[in-house]
């Protein structure tokens, strides 16, 4: 059974059909995640789904406002924000550069690889 979409209509649905198929799955996450609240800034949004400053960049890009609403995207808005979002949280594959360590974060609060000092070293 197949889940239903986030977007039914609007300026989000517009800029879904004219995905390819093979991308509508990660289109319905973003729509999903933004739309959620819609009634919120997405200046705040963004920052929960675009790492770093890319969503303010976003927002300059655009010439939108961080205060403006999710609603208040057009289609190509929405494509624009999917182009960004998806160049952004690409996951390392195989093609990932050297050097970088994939899997589980530590769980000790340090990073791969590092060890705290004993205090009783001390």
């Amino acid at each position: 059974m197949s889940r239903p979409t986030p977007v039914s209509d609007g300026p989000a649905a517009a800029a879904r059909a004219a995905l390819p198929e093979s991308d509508t799955a990660a289109f319905d996450r973003l729509a999903g995640a933004v739309l959620a609240s819609a009634s919120a800034p997405l200046g705040a949004l963004l920052r929960a789904q675009l790492p770093g400053t890319a969503g303010v960049r976003w927002l300059r890009q655009e010439g939108l406002p961080p205060t403006t609403r999710p609603t208040a995207l057009t289609a190509a808005q929405w494509r624009s924000l999917f182009e960004c979002w998806r160049a952004t949280s690409r996951a390392p594959g195989p093609g990932a550069p050297a050097g970088r360590r994939g899997g589980r974060p530590s769980t000790h609060g340090h990073a791969p690889g590092a060890a705290a000092i004993p205090r009783w070293g001390q």
